[in-house]
């Protein structure tokens, strides 16, 4: 099961490499719609009375195993390195794109209409002694393994699309302090989805003996006294495969299936001897994704199953390592007679991830800044139906003036742990990374790169 146990890695194949989408410029001293984004309550803080979005992307990797010095200075496969150690393997590649999007402010009052698509693709809590069985060759090594696990291991990807509508007012304001409340609306549109889980898995991994009583598995790996809860599932295009990239970018094609919505305040104790709108202090919270979409596709399926070995009973593992689609899979299983179904769904809902922003922008001294975030997830990523994320730490330093900022990230994730990138604004042009320092100068197990462009007027 190499392909679809490792699908969310045709990702990097993309070239760009982590997790905070626009580290450092999400909560730029020049507020516009990205500002919007983490907090819908900033755009009454708009600096132009109009702004346009034109394009931004951000794509971010991070894992907890592979360094980048590893990709680079050995000639161990990839899955391998991966899968090696005992501790359970979490990985996430996540792409975000906002596309064309309008904001404007009237007195007291602000708007916005904004799109976006978003790819997620997560391994999550994944034994390493199951990875190694289902993608090592067998003649590697000859050792049992022993795996008892009381969580639910998840592979799984998710591609949609949204629209937004936002709206914000100005709740109190005097001559230094200003209080505003913001709410975004969003349309889901699921594109594609996959979900491969096995919960509460527990078995004996080895290499198969038994001439008598299964002459077929000698000398391949094979799985003994297993036991499991299993569930599989799939819609839209991701249900053809893994390897094609054109898979996981039909965020729009289910049509109207979910609604989201994001909520926030926000505080500005503003700087009145400043020339240029500055603030001493600009504070916020929100809540964000808060909301479900459903998946109707045509070739949509859900379904769940129970492993339940006996004594003498095998199965053959690597049998799988050359299917390129979950129901190849799930066709192997079903032949083994090893499996029972239990239940199977046509149309299912996935829950967004469901995030907790706070931040806080101080002025230090005449154009220097500096900022905190925190990002709190609000979901375990364990269960079947939640799209992932990853709790956030950051604090950037940065120097702010109304044509030019830039900017040093240092932040903390659960997964990667302390990364450190560099990022810059010219304008309304701008381009970072949250990790590009510590990928060059240490073992890094973050990548990621962000840019875009919108202006005001």
């Amino acid at each position: 099961m190499k392909r679809p146990l490792l699908f969310i890695f045709t990702l990097l194949s993309t070239g760009l490499y982590a997790q905070e989408h626009f580290s450092g410029i999400n909560t730029s001293r020049r507020t516009g719609i990205i500002n919007a984004v983490v907090n819908p309550a900033e755009l009454t803080n708009l600096k132009n009375d109009h702004e346009v979005n034109v394009l931004n992307l951000s794509v971010n990797v991070s894992n907890n195993k592979v360094k980048m010095s590893d990709l680079f200075d050995s000639d161990t496969d990839f899955e391998e390195l991966i899968f090696s150690g005992s501790e359970p393997v979490n990985m996430s590649t996540d792409v975000e794109i906002l596309g064309p999007a309008y904001a404007f402010k009237h007195e007291k009052w602000a708007f916005a209409v904004t799109t976006a698509a978003k790819i997620k693709a997560n391994i999550i809590d994944v034994s390493p002694e199951l990875g190694r069985a289902l993608t090592t060759d067998p003649t590697i090594t000859d050792a049992v393994d022993i795996i008892n696990t009381n969580y639910n291991q998840r592979v799984s990807g998710t591609a949609w699309g949204e629209i937004g509508f936002s709206v914000a007012r100005d709740i109190y304001v005097t001559e230094e302090h200003k209080i505003s409340g913001g709410v975004t609306f969003k349309l889901l549109f699921p594109g594609s989805y996959a979900n491969m889980s096995a919960d509460q898995f527990k078995g004996r991994v080895t290499i198969g003996t038994d001439v008598v009583n299964h002459p077929e598995n000698v000398g391949d790996m094979v799985l003994k006294d297993g036991e499991a809860n299993l569930n599989f599932a799939y819609s839209g295009s991701l249900a053809n495969g893994f390897n094609d990239m054109s898979n996981f970018t039909d965020f729009f094609a289910g049509g109207l299936n979910g609604f989201a919505a994001d909520l926030g305040f926000n505080y500005r104790w503003k700087d009145v001897n400043s020339d240029d709108n500055g603030y001493k202090l600009n504070a916020g919270v929100s809540v964000r994704n808060l909301g479900k979409m459903t998946f109707k596709d045509d070739n949509n399926v859900s379904n769940n199953y129970t492993l339940a070995m006996q004594p003498g009973d095998e199965l053959n593992l690597s049998q799988f390592e050359d299917v390129e689609t979950i129901e190849e899979v799930e066709d192997l299983l079903l032949q083994s007679g090893l499996v029972t179904l239990d239940e199977t769904n046509r149309d299912f809902k996935v829950k967004l991830p469901s995030v907790l922003s706070v931040y806080g922008d101080v002025k230090v001294y005449n154009q220097w800044y500096v900022t905190g975030f925190l990002q709190q997830k609000l979901n375990k990523a364990n269960n079947n139906a939640q799209i992932a994320v990853q709790n956030v730490f950051t604090v950037t330093p940065r120097y702010s003036t109304e044509k030019f900022e830039a900017y040093v990230p240092f932040s903390t994730n659960e997964i990667s742990g302390f990364t450190t990138g560099v990022g810059f604004r010219v304008g309304g042009f701008y381009m970072g990374s949250g990790s590009a320092i510590t990928a060059l100068i240490s073992d890094s197990k973050q990548v990621d790169a962000y840019l875009g462009f919108r202006f005001g007027f």
